[in-house]
């Protein structure tokens, strides 16, 4: 039996990017299901899937409903063993837990301003003292996650885990807005978006347009830069 798993607009729903890809990129079998985050029948299109009122939201194949991301995650590692969700050796299962933990609650100030668009690359954008430092304590842990698991270039921990699901979209962020990065975490950034998951995804958000547009910005616009 098949998952089922109700997302926001592919477009602007960070979370929703991160619950499918925890699903997709684990060839865990699974149906979607769009939610009206945007078109206000939210409430209505959730209903029956109560107390969960947020977006992801994953029914199992044994109807129990799941309403976030990190218990998500650690359900589906649960019942996939195998699946590779989480990196094999111990310490660098810890630090990989640590990191999606540390998104899942922090980075307000580049959640808030920065809002996630698959689009185009903001031109001119200038990030506030507190997207800066959440810039840098990103960079950190990943600086942190490379020397834990020996890996200096690529995925984090030498193989996709749930940690690169959990950052694919501050990785949206960092491109979309053009945010000061070393050329390091650039490439990263790059390498996620460049993912056929993603790419995949993102050809879906742009079958959707909005008059007018969710998060405007009076700025110029450049090509997104992996297509």
């Amino acid at each position: 039996m098949a998952y089922e798993l109700y997302i926001g607009d592919r477009m602007y729903s960070s979370w929703s990017l991160r619950g499918w890809l925890m699903l997709e990129k684990f060839a865990i079998p699974h149906n979607t299901h769009l939610v009206g985050l945007y078109s206000g029948t939210m409430a209505q299109d959730m209903a029956h899937l109560a107390p969960a009122r947020l977006v992801p939201t994953l029914k199992t194949d044994q109807g129990v409903v799941i309403g976030e991301s990190l218990a998500m995650g650690e359900t589906l590692a649960e019942h996939f063993p195998t699946a590779g969700l989480w990196p094999k050796a111990p310490d660098q299962r810890a630090t990989a837990r640590w990191l999606v933990a540390e998104m899942v609650g922090g980075f307000a100030a580049l959640r808030g301003d920065c809002p996630m668009q698959l689009s185009h690359v903001w031109q001119g954008f200038t990030p506030s003292k507190a997207v800066l430092a959440d810039l840098a304590r990103i960079e950190t842990l990943f600086t942190h996650a490379r020397r834990i698991s020996g890996s200096s270039d690529g995925y984090l921990f030498g193989e996709y885990s749930l940690a690169e699901v959990f950052y694919t979209p501050v990785a949206a962020r960092i491109i979309g807005y053009d945010l000061p990065v070393s050329a390091a975490t650039r490439a990263y950034c790059l390498l996620l978006l460049s993912d056929p998951a993603v790419l995949k995804w993102q050809v879906q958000a742009r079958e959707v347009t909005y008059d007018p547009e969710p998060y405007p910005q009076d700025l110029e616009r450049a090509p997104w830069p992996v297509d």
